[in-house]
């Protein structure tokens, strides 16, 4: 005995210091069996509950628990007790001193009428359960050990008196339960309470409601909660309510089929502790005992996981202690003798290493002592002669348990990178993950791995299934390093993040990314520099497997587009598979013109081209398909002839990533012509039946998608006039009825579609229409229509390069309206008339220069950025890039020339227009 007290003198100052506080306590503790003396003190603590006096109760429960410390500390340093009673006993007194606590706050909530309780058994049915997890679960609590509890309440319990404030209420109690178990007082603390295991805990109350619980569980629940959730049991409050809670989850628990998936979260869970921990590798000095390599937790791991895998259909592995599981594990043939013995071993010792580390300070500490000295005295403590002794014996367990638990995961994918760590499960970030994204360049590391926990939490939509996670869990760390190569490695995260929480599924999106490591440098790039482009990605994930393949370039010209166009919807028979067929085309097209853009391969111009010529293309082939499909129904119309013209940014072929059609409808027809079908119609309504198919087939989204929006309010009369004009009411129209604005729209039109012959004439109407006549009054017109503009649709900042005053608009005005003054300057494309007007002096020379700065600009942001956003808020990779398209050497060079521009095209639109004359 002397040599027991003078080792806690040495070593032990907390343990010393309850000898000293009271030695008649000391001597009563010595005189009796331990367990006795603990019994005892146990049983005179639920009696604090009755007590209206908090105090009191604070003061009880801490007095109990020194006493439960110190008969322990003697019973297990003293050789009287093995590990397996110490944690039984510690489990124990923190179940009985959880329990008198919550009794105690229960009746104070009935005393004050928020609760009516059951006088013979005030737990049943107060509606509050309390699940103890971890080490409490599992009734292997160690000497200094914090408590995980999960607080449960039922929003429909026979003892609440105002549902409406039940969620305050039991909130309240809890709040109060950790307050009387860990606030330190003059008598020390009961136990220190950690609350985050509780469902998705950064969200909710500290308190849950049943519902809520088993909602979660069931449409977010993780593998390493389903390992959590093994070893909870009922400890306090109503347990009958929480055995019930249990016996709902176990499905979510226990999966019947073999549950080989959860290894690698499991996997990942136990790295990351690796890392926040510095337990990588085994070394003796500064070991974590707990969660380092080869310790406390990979025993536990090692266990947890069998019973994940197999516990679904053998029910006998549904056990919450570690050793009777490992014994059941080999009883069912899943591990070895040797894994059983070896583990077995290991974890007593280690165990035992644990407790004498807690006794020390009464710490929550695992980490070995790291100098010399301090290692030789704790050695000396452990009861080793020397601390190479002690060394030696530490290693060879932990070596030990290593090798058992890396043959369980010898096949694991890495889930780290060359860099560091990083691995994102658990419940809080993990700062070697932290360092890790730092040196990849990240610039807010906590912010990505805020967002990517978010991930494997299921809290964005598109992962929320479980096949979803697995991939996630595989695709993260090589996601992030090709993040991390790019432009803008950050704003590629959140863009993800964004695209996540907008998609129903992301599992096609993630197979493909998993597969190749150029596809996911691509898709960093475009969701760092271009968020828009980023949705097609999420909703169409072969695109990226289509840009790198490359293919032919985008074509600028109308015919070479047609016939690839119709090439691709060739072997399509049906309506819909034509539809498909062409919405599949378009979005293919689309995309790739845009990250040629995007790079830099493409210039904006000739992407204005492209994106012209590709809606070209489309609208020829589906017209073809309108026409013989209605040509089946109705037959064809002898002598008839079409044609569709293209207005707006479509007819001058300067359209962008967002552009819709306007579209005009034109025909020819001999005098009361029908159709040849069995189901005649005259060439009016044949015509406009064929409009209709037409704009439906380009409108309609189909399980492919959308294709454009079409506008045709610009044919002759507008909403009011027929759908289809005939040709010479087109013509004698746009000559002798036509408003000023309509000749302006005029000046951009061309045919895109349609007969050839016909085309011509249009063409010359067109022409006849915006050559002959009097102009007078026509600047005046235009000069009051921009002023409407300007009073009724101002600018919405700096970044509306459209309405700005010197914007495109006003370079569009003063190209129109030069159309009309000088036929002979006429062009479908502004920068080509004000190209032509500058030459002959009536616009400053930099105007065409200064068009094309701001429609370059425009391209790019129309691109890359949704509608509302503006470039300040984009990332850097965009900003550089929108300063490159715009000839610019960096961003901040680009404001100031885009005001410059501005002033100059401003300065062509007063000269064009208000000066005109």
């Amino acid at each position: 005995m002397r040599a027991l007290l003078g080792a806690l003198a040495d070593h032990s100052p907390f343990l010393w210091g309850l000898i000293e506080a009271d030695p008649a306590r000391l001597m009563a503790i010595l005189d009796r069996d331990p367990a006795e003396t603990i019994e005892d003190v146990l049983e005179a603590v639920p009696a604090l509950a009755e007590s209206s006096d908090e105090d009191e109760v604070m003061r009880g429960l801490r007095q109990a628990r020194q006493i439960v410390a110190l008969a322990v500390g003697l019973a297990d340093l003293g050789g009287v007790w093995v590990v397996e009673t110490v944690v039984q006993t510690l489990s124990r007194a923190a179940d009985v001193f959880i329990a008198a606590a919550l009794n105690f706050l229960l009746k104070q909530a009935e005393r004050a009428g928020r609760l009516r309780l059951d006088a013979a058994d005030p737990t049943r049915g107060c509606g509050l359960t309390v699940l103890a997890l971890g080490k409490l679960g599992g009734r292997e609590l160690n000497y200094s050990s914090d408590v995980d509890i999960v607080c449960l309440f039922d929003p429909e319990a026979p003892a609440i008196v105002d549902h409406a404030n039940v969620q305050t209420l039991y909130a309240r109690i809890v709040r109060d339960l950790v307050r009387l178990l860990q606030q330190a007082t003059a008598d020390g603390y009961v136990l220190r309470v950690d609350l985050r295991l509780r469902p998705e805990p950064s969200a909710r109350s500290v308190a849950v409601s049943v519902p809520a619980t088993l909602a979660y569980y069931e449409t977010f629940g993780q593998n390493w909660e389903r390992a959590a959730l093994i070893k909870a049991r009922p400890c306090a409050g109503d347990l009958a309510l929480g055995a019930e809670v249990l016996a709902t989850l176990a499905p979510f628990i226990w999966r019947k089929y073999l549950d080989l998936a959860a290894i690698a979260d499991i996997h990942a869970m136990k790295r990351q502790i690796h890392a926040a921990k510095g337990g990588g590798e085994i070394a003796v000095a500064g070991h974590n005992v707990k969660l380092g390599r080869g310790g406390i937790r990979d025993i536990e791991f090692f266990v947890q996981t069998q019973q994940l895998i197999f516990g679904g259909k053998r029910p006998v592995l549904r056990g919450n202690r570690t050793v009777e599981m490992l014994h059941r594990l080999r009883q069912e043939s899943c591990i070895s003798r040797h894994a059983q013995e070896d583990l077995e071993t290991a974890y007593a010792f280690l165990r035992g290493i644990e407790h004498r580390l807690q006794m020390i300070a009464d710490q929550q500490t695992h980490n070995l002592p790291t100098s010399k000295e301090a290692l030789k005295r704790f050695a000396r403590f452990a009861g080793y002669e020397s601390a190479a002794a002690f060394s030696a014996t530490f290693e060879r367990f932990c070596r030990l348990v290593a090798h058992h638990y890396a043959l369980l995961f010898e096949n694991a994918p890495k889930l780290g990178h060359g860099t560091g760590d990083l691995v994102f499960t658990g419940i809080s970030d993990d700062p070697g993950t932290l360092r890790t994204l730092e040196k990849l360049g990240f610039r807010d590391p906590a912010a990505i791995s805020t967002m990517v926990r978010a991930w494997h939490a299921g809290l964005r939509p598109a992962v929320r299934s479980p096949r979803a996670r697995e991939r996630l869990t595989e695709l993260v760390p090589a996601l992030l390093a090709s993040f991390a190569k790019g432009s803008d490695p950050d704003a590629a995260v959140a863009g993800l993040d964004r695209a996540l929480e907008r998609l129903p599924t992301a599992t096609e999106l993630f197979a493909i990314l998993i597969a190749s490591g150029a596809l996911r440098a691509l898709f960093g790039e475009i969701l760092g520099g271009a968020p828009r482009l980023a949705e097609a990605v999420a909703v169409h994930p072969h695109l990226l497997d289509i840009a790198i393949d490359g293919g032919a370039e985008p074509s600028l010209d109308d015919d070479a587009m047609d016939a690839r166009v119709l090439a691709a919807l060739a072997r399509a028979t049906t309506t819909e598979d034509v539809l498909d067929a062409a919405r599949d085309y378009q979005h293919e097209e689309h995309f790739l013109i845009g990250t040629r853009l995007l790079a830099g391969t493409l210039a904006p111009r000739d992407a204005a081209l492209a994106y012209s010529a590709l809606a070209v293309g489309t609208i020829r082939a589906l017209l073809v398909r309108a026409e013989a499909t209605l040509a089946a129904d109705h037959g064809r119309v002898p002598g008839l002839t079409l044609a569709v013209l293209g207005f707006g940014r479509l007819g001058s072929r300067e359209m962008s990533a967002t552009s819709d059609l306007d579209l005009v409808v034109v025909y020819d027809a001999p005098a009361q012509a029908m159709s040849d079908g069995a189901r005649s119609l005259d060439a009016s309504t044949w015509v406009t039946r064929l409009t209709q198919r037409l704009t439906t087939h380009l409108t309609a989204p189909t399980r492919r998608g959308r294709l454009y929006d079409v506008d045709m309010r610009l044919r002759p009369s507008g909403r009011q006039g027929p759908l289809a004009t005939k040709f010479s009411a087109f013509a004698a129209y746009q000559k002798t009825t036509a408003a000023t604005w309509e000749h302006l729209a005029l000046t951009r039109a061309r045919v895109v579609a349609g007969d050839a012959g016909l085309a011509t004439r249009i063409e010359a109407a067109i022409a006849e229409a915006l050559g002959g006549g009097s102009r007078e009054g026509v600047m005046a017109d235009v000069a009051e229509m921009r002023a409407l503009m300007a009073r009724e649709r101002p600018p919405s900042g700096f970044w509306d390069l459209k309405l700005a005053e010197g914007g495109l608009v006003d370079g569009e005005f003063a190209a129109q309206a030069l159309s009309l003054a000088r036929p002979d300057l006429r062009d479908v494309a502004p920068r080509v008339v004000l190209e032509r007007a500058a030459a002959e002096g009536l616009v400053p020379s930099g105007s065409v220069a200064a068009y094309d700065l701001q429609a370059a600009a425009d391209q790019i942001i129309k691109l890359a950025l949704p509608a509302g956003a503006t470039p300040e808020e984009a990332g850097r990779g965009l900003k550089a890039r929108l300063a490159q398209a715009c000839g610019c050497a960096s961003w901040p060079a680009l404001k100031p020339a885009l005001a410059e521009a501005r002033a100059t095209l401003r300065a062509a639109f007063e000269a064009a227009v208000l000066n005109e004359g």
